[in-house]
């Protein structure tokens, strides 16, 4: 799926795309969730390389639930290089619901791209015809990505604790 358009360097135009992870994108995986920074708004810890694994294996089944969702890289279109993690995540093929999140790699940070990644995720999922809405989970405290789910019309829905985490959830219906 490519992407909008984003300006990594001054006049350098770079669009995105977004594919599924596969069985060999672990080390690109590790490299967002090991990363303390990138999940200081997630879990407030980066996540072990057992865990890690554990995880991408849930990850990967996931993935095998729906062919047009599930955990996506976020590429650089041009040449190919890892951005970050892109979601949309059901818990059935036949989901009403799913879930929205996404990653992105510090180099990254501040250049508009998980604004860009949410309106494409948000266009994926309107084009499902089982969907009839969307949720995100945030840490409240995330006030970049709690704007960029505002300006894609979704609506703060409650507060609440995820194993001992704070945690806002917002959801958009069609």
């Amino acid at each position: 799926m490519r992407g909008a358009a984003d300006r990594l360097h001054p006049g350098v135009l770079v669009e995105f795309a977004l594919q599924k992870f596969g069985p060999r994108d672990f080390d690109d995986y590790f490299r967002l969730v090991g990363d303390a920074r990138v999940m200081a708004m997630i879990t407030e810890r980066a996540i072990p390389l057992d865990e890690a694994r554990r995880d991408y294996d849930k990850l990967l089944a996931g993935n095998a639930i729906h062919p047009e969702l599930g955990q996506f890289k976020i590429l650089d279109a041009q040449d190919g290089g890892f951005v970050g993690l892109a979601k949309l995540e059901v818990a059935a093929a036949d989901a009403e619901t799913a879930e929205l999140g996404y990653m992105i790699l510090p180099a990254y940070w501040g250049r508009g791209i998980a604004g860009r990644v949410a309106r494409l995720l948000v266009a994926k999922a309107q084009a499902q015809p089982a969907l009839r809405g969307l949720f995100a989970i945030i840490d409240p405290a995330n006030l970049p990505s709690r704007k960029i789910l505002l300006n894609n019309q979704f609506v703060s829905r409650e507060f609440k604790d995820f194993d001992g985490l704070p945690g806002e959830v917002l959801e958009r219906t069609w």
